[in-house]
């Protein structure tokens, strides 16, 4: 059974940085790219970074492209975001998802198994 775990929510003023990490078990986790959705009250989930699965292919929303930054460790089986600078807007619960492909992707339909999120609350 594949399972997602993630971690290093928080809360935080504007301006600073958290890592957020998701321990993934139950399949291969180097054939498999990843990627990382945020949802804020009321709004829908949306696409925040994806990963491929060795890590040199990576992708961003245009909110957060600058700011945000996306890693794996294979020998881990972990993948981050890093995120810097931080704004009240990024408030949300933060989503980390294994793609049914190699390749990262910006849709959603390509991801079969999501973590339960990690809340990342930005202070003004």
């Amino acid at each position: 059974q594949v399972q997602l775990v993630e971690s290093g929510g928080g809360l935080v003023q504007a301006g600073g940085s958290l890592r957020l990490s998701c321990l993934a078990s139950g399949r291969t986790f180097s054939s498999h790219g990843m990627g990382w959705y945020r949802q804020a009250p009321g709004n829908d989930r949306e696409f925040v970074a994806a990963i491929n699965w060795s890590g040199d292919s990576t992708a961003y929303a245009d909110s957060v492209k600058g700011r945000f930054t996306i890693s794996r460790d294979n020998a881990k089986n972990t993948v981050y975001l890093q995120m810097n600078s931080l704004k009240p807007e990024d408030t949300a619960v933060y989503y980390c998802a294994t793609s049914r492909y190699d390749s990262g992707s910006y849709r959603t339909r390509d991801y079969d198994y999501w973590g339960q999120g990690t809340q990342v609350t930005v202070s003004s």
